[in-house]
């Protein structure tokens, strides 16, 4: 697949934390960064002037960008950390495997000891993080010494040596900070319980614990001992904003592929996160092309073959959003909760950004092949007869029960056409009846234009739910064209899409390009509705201003409101403005009586 140019991609980034990845003219990695918002991240390397030659030089070589979209910048710095030492690029800051970050480890032993660590030693023992900081490791582990005192000895502490008393309690275990397992002065039964707990706390699960500090700090401060309630507080603040973890690396999951899919009426967008000893080494995203009406299964089984031929994948086992029949050598995992489905939720997230990404590329480089994807979407969501390429929106505007108004607005090829859209006086409908003043408008427009010949839309949306789109429907009769013209009703609540005769609203995904155009099509009327109306009653409030003055007449007064647009303006203008505008006498003479009244 072709990478689109790369101030078109530029434009179309999403405001999401992640990581971007620059590439040369060879295909190759040149340089992988984070961010916190990838859009301003990504552009400031081109808008801004840089100081450093290597910089430079960098920017001139990058003629393609890839993006991950992550949920949190602490997730992005660790995927950066992975992709860099994955793929070495050329313009990076070389990473030594041995630099890593800390985790917090729960040593496989009887009497299990907890203690910081960077590096994993597969021996059964549990490992929790990784950490962006040590600070938040080190606050971790002093509240769980602060609540259970767990040993700090590496020794055997086997049933037959406690027994045969080959030990002594040590220092720890006088000042309080442990409980001497060493000694049988704690059953193991008991002090696992305790690890359970602290589990629990490595988890994120500290409301208990965070309780527990807060009256610690109430106390240091009843008794004016503020440093140490401000050293409490600090605890506090980290915990407050742990995250207990991380989706991009997880010591559990090795050598994984991650698959998942969406799909629209021509095209499927599938994402590949590949996973190596725990950690995300690869996203990439492909567009398939459907030549007839291929299942997601369909395109999906395709992709994994192909996306895993052209990595030189040989991972044994994939997790997908469904079953997909891989043969006998992969094993197949549909996850339906924890860490696992939080990787094909991550991987879902990165094709969906980048169908949407494509969207926006389309309509700038192809705006043709974008609209006749939209119209094929509109139709199938909508499930119409023909693609909607002339659409049109009513809005009554009734503010209050004054002046009411309505308004038309026109859509051609998903896009506002202006110079057809309509404002409406209403007038066979006395006081506010927004029934009443809908069905009129809509008889209004469309016996105008079957009298004058012109062309019908395909699809009529009217800005209400069932009564509104009753009262349309009641003026199609009349006119003969129920059945001819689609029409649906929106309404403002929850973006619920009626039909006629179809007591059942139509939700739309909130995403949908379908959704998006109608509530362009609603909002488009409804500041056109509004526009009118407003105008309308500070015509009315001018005129009303002006009508007790002496020789302002009809012509005057419109020429008044040409120039000022409100009395209060008229009001505050200077005499001069008024001369010129009406002559010395006239202007003078309303000028004096304008402030003769003040």
């Amino acid at each position: 697949m072709e990478h689109a140019d790369l101030s078109v991609q530029l434009k179309t980034l999403p405001d999401s934390p992640g990581v971007y990845q620059y590439y040369d003219t060879k295909g190759n990695i040149i340089y992988v960064g984070k961010a916190k918002n990838l859009k301003k991240r990504v552009n400031s390397y081109f808008t801004k002037t840089h100081d450093n030659h290597r910089t430079r030089l960098l920017v001139r070589n990058i003629v393609n960008i890839e993006h991950i979209v992550v949920e949190s910048e602490m997730d992005a710095l660790l995927l950066e950390n992975n992709l860099i030492k994955k793929h070495k690029p050329r313009y990076n800051v070389l990473l030594k495997d041995d630099k890593t970050y800390p985790w917090i480890c729960i040593k496989k032993e009887r009497f299990p000891r907890i203690f910081a660590t960077r590096k994993i030693i597969k021996d059964g023992s549990e490992y929790f993080g990784p950490y962006t900081s040590m600070k938040t490791v080190r606050t971790l582990l002093d509240l769980i010494k602060g609540l259970y005192p767990l040993r700090t000895c590496n020794y055997d502490l086997s049933a037959e040596k406690i027994a045969a008393d080959k030990y002594k309690v040590c220092l720890e275990y006088h000042l309080g900070n442990c409980l001497a397992p060493c000694v049988d002065k704690i059953s193991a039964e008991d002090y696992d319980e305790n690890i359970k707990a602290i589990r629990a706390i490595i988890k994120g699960n500290f409301k208990d614990s965070l309780q527990q500090f807060k009256l610690q700090m109430q106390k240091h401060a009843e008794n004016m001992a503020f440093e140490e309630a401000q050293k409490i507080k600090e605890k506090l603040d980290i915990l407050q904003n742990y995250q207990a973890k991380s989706t991009i690396v997880n010591p559990k999951i090795s050598n994984v592929d991650v698959f998942s899919i969406i799909t629209d009426e021509a095209y499927g967008y599938v994402n590949f996160l590949q996973l190596s000893y725990g950690s995300i080494i690869r996203s990439h995203t492909i567009e398939i092309k459907k030549k007839l009406d291929e299942t997601p299964e369909a395109l999906l089984q395709l992709a994994i073959v192909e996306i895993r031929q052209r990595f030189h994948s040989q991972s044994p086992e994939v997790y997908l959003p469904f079953a997909v029949d891989l043969g006998d050598k992969i094993k197949v995992t549909i996850p339906q909760l924890g860490d696992k489905k939080h990787l094909v939720d991550l991987s879902e997230r990165n094709a969906k950004y980048f169908r949407m990404e494509r969207f926006k590329q389309m309509q700038i480089v192809d705006p043709d092949r974008h609209t006749n994807r939209l119209m094929t979407q509109m139709k199938a969501d909508l499930r119409l007869h023909e693609e909607p390429r002339h659409i049109e929106c009513f809005d009554n505007s009734n503010l209050q029960g004054s002046n009411p108004v309505a308004a038309c607005v026109v859509f051609r090829d998903g896009k506002p056409y202006k110079k057809d859209y309509r404002h409406y006086n209403i007038k066979t409908v006395v006081g506010p009846d927004d029934f009443a003043s809908m069905e009129e408008v809509v008889y209004r427009r469309y016996k105008r234009l079957q009298e004058e010949g012109e062309s019908l839309p395909q699809l009529i949306i009217i800005d209400g739910g069932k009564g509104q789109l009753s009262s349309a429907l009641k003026s199609l009769d009349r006119l003969g064209l129920r059945g001819k013209i689609a029409i649906v009703g929106i309404a403002k609540r929850l973006e619920e899409i009626y039909f006629p005769q179809d007591p059942i609203p139509l939700y739309l995904d909130k995403k949908s390009e379908s959704l998006k155009v109608i509530q362009y099509l609603r909002n488009e009327a409804h500041r056109f509705g509004i526009t009118f109306h407003r105008n309308k009653r500070s015509k009315g409030a001018i005129r009303s201003g002006l009508d007790a003055i002496p020789g302002v007449g009809p012509k005057t007064k419109e020429n008044l409101l040409k120039k000022f647009k409100s009395f209060k303006r008229i009001k505050a203008a200077p005499i001069e403005d008024l001369i010129a505008l009406l002559g010395e006498k006239k202007g003078k003479q309303l000028h004096e009586h304008l402030h003769s009244n003040a």
